[in-house]
């Protein structure tokens, strides 16, 4: 996808709805943050059995419009961007309340058919499709060209005095999808080794990361060198992507390995032994795109042209809302 860049009036005013997730927050920010927007975030909460019922039932009475601290307190946005599954109900009813003038962007597949917004994103693997419905092979995220060529013009103190090359290594963990074995533990830490042969390591966990994995790679890279990202001070993630000469990324995050393709530096893919069956079609088609290979401890030196479809999907997003916007604005009846 082409990069573009969107352009929305002055003054729109936007929400992000989600449960909160870390991996659910990262694409609503970073689709708002390519269309110029500062939205408010919004927090929906079910309860049993309303998060059950989730996405097809209704709101949870208690976080109902009237409510004390609802996320659907008024004034209506003009936009909303929306992802998982507890959201959609909120925006759903955020649609109805709003008399249908916020317009509504739901992020993957709703599970409810691509009615449940104006415009539904979804990744080219998932099979949703309709007039509404925008399609790219990685999902939106944050980390902009702009953003990855000033972190290597003033690159992070921390990590500049390792020599070239250096390899990112960003660290997943445990999911409701499965749960790393102490098999996966040593065959990353055993890959890794091998790799810091080559490589200076540049290593960042997650807050999923298993203890016995966290200990094992503090262990490692107290005896290899390198940096690890201990949780002190801001997380240098952007900054170890924008430096790398390679990638070593787990594939229990879907949207890591989407913000490690923006790179462009080959990204070296470690799939544990439960990997996440709606993932596999996702790693399949970068492999065919050539920015992904299976991370067997050494470099892998063909690089790829960065992929990155945030902004393609925010001018999408921004052209779509100002036909929204224009039909508001015209008049009706005779």
């Amino acid at each position: 996808m082409t990069s573009l860049s969107p352009a929305l009036p002055a003054g729109t005013t936007a929400w992000i709805l989600t449960d909160g997730k870390a991996g659910d927050l990262a694409p609503c920010r970073g689709l708002a943050g390519a269309l110029g927007l500062r939205p408010e975030e919004r927090r929906v909460a079910p309860r049993p059995p309303f998060a059950w019922l989730a996405p097809r039932g209704p709101v949870d009475p208690r976080e109902g419009p009237g409510r004390a601290g609802s996320p659907l307190a008024p004034p209506w946005p003009d936009l909303a961007v929306a992802t998982g599954r507890r959201a959609v109900p909120y925006l759903r009813a955020l649609k109805r309340l709003s008399g249908g003038r916020s317009f509504t962007v739901f992020l993957k597949d709703p599970r409810t058919g691509a009615g449940v917004a104006d415009l539904v994103w979804v990744p080219a693997h998932d099979r949703l499709r309709g007039p509404n419905v925008l399609v790219s092979l990685t999902a939106p995220h944050g980390l902009s060209a702009a953003r990855l060529a000033a972190a290597r013009a003033a690159p992070d103190p921390r990590l500049s005095p390792l020599p070239p090359p250096r390899a990112a290594v960003l660290v997943g963990g445990d999911s409701r999808h499965g749960r790393y074995t102490p098999g996966d533990v040593r065959r990353l830490v055993a890959g890794l080794d091998r790799l810091a042969g080559e490589a200076r390591l540049m290593v960042t966990a997650s807050r999923r990361t298993p203890p016995a994995l966290r200990a094992a790679l503090a262990g490692l890279l107290a005896r290899r060198g390198g940096f690890l990202w201990d949780g002190a001070g801001e997380n240098p993630y952007l900054a170890m992507l924008a430096l790398a000469d390679a990638v070593v990324v787990t594939a229990d995050s879907a949207n890591m390995v989407g913000e490690a393709v923006a790179a462009g530096a080959p990204v070296l893919l470690f799939e544990p032994e439960r990997t996440y069956i709606r993932h596999r079609p996702f790693f399949a088609a970068l492999r065919l795109y050539g920015a992904v290979h299976a991370f067997d401890g050494r470099l892998e030196a063909l690089r790829h042209k960065p992929l990155d479809s945030t902004p393609a999907i925010a001018e999408a997003v921004a052209a779509a809302y100002l036909r929204h916007r224009d039909a508001l604005a015209r008049p009706t009846g005779p």
